[in-house]
C-alpha cells in the first residue's frame, strides 16, 4: 500500500470489520416488527398496533434527518469521533427503551427508542460508509455492499436472540431484553469506533493505479469531486434521491405488511409467515453485498436500471394471486417474489454511497450521503402510509401493488433521465479537455 506519510497505515479489511460492526448494532432497528408484536402483548396500558409501529417510523425518521446533519460532521471530525457519538445515543435509547417499556410510558418510548435512537442510528449509519469508500477505491460497491449488508443481518440476529437465546435463561420480558441489548451495542459501537479513520491523504492501495486503469478504460474517472453544497445545485443529485427514494418507498412498503400480506393472500401459516419475514431479513442483507459487487463490474446505472425493471416484473407477478385458491407451488412463488424484491432493497441502499462516489466524488461524500438519506427518512413514512391506507379504503392489497408499480415506473423514468444527464456531461468534459490538448 502507498502513502504520502510515514504514519503506519490501519488494515482496510480491519477497517471493513469495524464498519460491519457498528451496522450489525444498529441494523437491530428492523427486528422492531417482532419486538412490537410482543410489546403489544407484554404491555397492559393496552397500546394499540399503529402506536407501537409509530416508535419505528420515528427512528427511522430521525435517522434520514440526523444522517443529513451528521454526515458533514464526519468529514469535518472524522469518523472516531461520530462513532463515538453514535454509539452513546444508539446504546443509551435501546436501554432507556428498556425502562420507558418498563414504566408503560408510550411518549418516553417515542422519545428514547425513537429519537435518541434514531439519532444514534442515522450518525451510525453514515460514519463507516463515508470511511469505507475511502479505503476502497478500487471496490467501492463491495467496500460499501459490506457495511450495509450488517445492517441488513442485524434484525435476523436480535430476532434469533430474542427467539432462541434469551428464552433459554428465562428472559422473555421484552423491557428486561432492550435493557440487557442496549449496554451490548453501545460497547461494540464504541469499541468498532476506535479503530476507524480515514485514510491518509494520497493513499492508494498496492497496485491500483486510477489513471493507467482510465487510460485503459478499464475504469472511468468521477464526473466530479464537488462539495456537498455544490451537490445540491445539480440535477443528478435529485434523480439520485428520487431514485433511492422510490426504491425504499416500495421495498419498505412490502416489509411492513409483510406477515399479513402472507396470511391474506396465499394463506401461509403463522409459522410459515414468519419464517418468509425471517427470510426476508436474510435475502436483504445479502442483497445489498451482491448487489453492490456486482455494480463494481456493470456499473451503478446499469444496477439502477436492473432493481426496477425486476420489482415491476415482481409487483406485477403478486398482483396475480388476487381472486382464488393458490396452490402450493403458488405459494412457493409467492415468496420467491418477495425475497427478490429484498434483493432489491437492500441493494438500492448499498449500491447508494459508491454511485455518490462516481458522481460527485469523495470529497464530501459522507456530507452528500447524509443529504441523499433524507429519501429514506420521508419514504419510511410514506411506504407503510400508502399501503396501509389502501389496504383499509379498498379492502384488499391489489390496488395498492397497482400504485407501487406506478411509481416503479418513476424510478425507471427517472434512472433512464440521470443516465442521459451524466452522459452529456460526460461529453461536455471530453470536449473541454479535447479543447485544452488543441491549445
Amino acid at each position: 500500500m502507498t502513502t504520502s506519510t510515514n504514519k503506519k497505515v490501519k488494515n482496510r479489511w480491519l477497517i471493513a470489520l469495524a464498519g460491519v460492526s457498528v451496522h450489525m448494532s444498529i441494523g437491530s432497528i428492523y427486528a422492531w416488527s417482532k419486538l412490537g408484536s410482543m410489546v403489544e402483548k407484554q404491555v397492559s396500558a393496552g397500546w394499540s398496533l399503529q402506536q407501537i409501529t409509530t416508535v419505528f417510523s420515528i427512528a427511522i425518521f430521525f435517522l434520514g434527518v440526523s444522517a443529513a446533519f451528521m454526515g458533514k460532521v464526519v468529514e469535518k471530525k472524522g469518523p472516531l469521533f461520530t462513532g463515538t457519538v453514535a454509539g452513546i445515543f444508539f446504546g443509551a435509547g435501546v436501554t432507556l427503551g428498556g425502562l420507558a417499556l418498563k414504566m408503560e410510558n408510550l411518549y418516553l418510548l417515542y422519545a428514547t427508542y425513537g429519537m435518541i435512537g434514531g439519532i444514534g442510528l442515522g450518525m451510525g449509519y453514515v460514519t463507516p460508509v463515508s470511511t469505507m469508500v475511502k479505503w476502497f477505491p478500487d471496490r467501492r460497491g463491495l467496500a460499501t455492499g459490506l457495511a450495509i449488508m450488517g445492517f441488513g443481518l442485524g434484525a435476523a440476529i436480535e430476532i434469533y436472540l430474542i427467539k432462541s437465546v434469551f428464552p433459554a435463561f428465562g428472559i422473555e420480558s421484552i423491557s428486561t431484553i432492550l435493557l440487557i441489548l442496549g449496554p451490548i451495542y453501545g460497547v461494540i459501537m464504541l469499541g468498532a469506533a476506535q479503530y476507524l479513520e480515514k485514510p491518509p491523504v494520497d493513499w492508494l492501495p498496492e497496485g491500483y493505479n486510477p489513471a493507467e486503469l482510465e487510460k485503459a478504460g478499464k475504469v472511468k474517472k468521477d464526473l466530479s469531486n464537488i462539495t456537498a453544497n455544490q451537490s445540491l445545485k445539480t440535477a443528478r443529485f435529485y434523480f439520485l434521491w428520487a431514485i433511492l427514494f422510490i426504491n425504499v418507498t416500495s421495498g419498505i412498503a412490502l416489509i411492513s405488511v409483510a406477515n399479513s400480506m402472507g396470511r391474506e393472500i396465499v394463506m401461509l401459516s403463522v409459522e410459515a409467515a414468519a419464517v418468509l419475514v425471517m427470510l426476508m431479513s436474510m435475502f436483504n442483507a445479502f442483497g445489498r453485498l451482491g448487489w453492490s459487487t456486482l455494480s463494481d463490474y456493470i456499473g451503478r446505472p446499469a444496477t439502477y436500471i436492473s432493481f426496477f425493471v425486476i420489482q415491476i416484473a415482481a409487483f406485477f407477478y403478486l398482483t396475480t394471486f388476487f381472486g382464488g385458491n393458490v396452490s402450493d407451488a403458488g405459494k412457493i412463488g409467492f415468496q420467491v417474489a418477495f425475497l427478490i424484491i429484498l434483493t432489491c432493497y437492500g441493494g438500492g441502499f448499498a449500491t447508494v454511497p459508491a454511485f455518490i462516489g462516481d458522481l460527485f466524488g469523495t470529497k464530501e461524500l459522507g456530507a452528500i450521503h447524509g443529504y441523499i438519506l433524507t429519501a429514506w427518512a420521508l419514504a419510511g413514512i410514506v411506504g407503510p402510509q400508502i399501503i396501509s391506507y389502501l389496504k383499509d379504503t379498498t379492502g384488499s392489497y391489489q390496488e395498492a401493488l397497482y400504485y407501487l408499480i406506478g411509481f416503479l415506473f418513476l424510478g425507471l423514468t427517472s434512472s433512464i433521465l440521470l443516465i442521459m444527464n451524466t452522459k452529456k456531461l460526460r461529453k461536455k468534459q471530453a470536449e473541454q479537455e479535447e479543447l485544452k490538448m488543441a491549445a
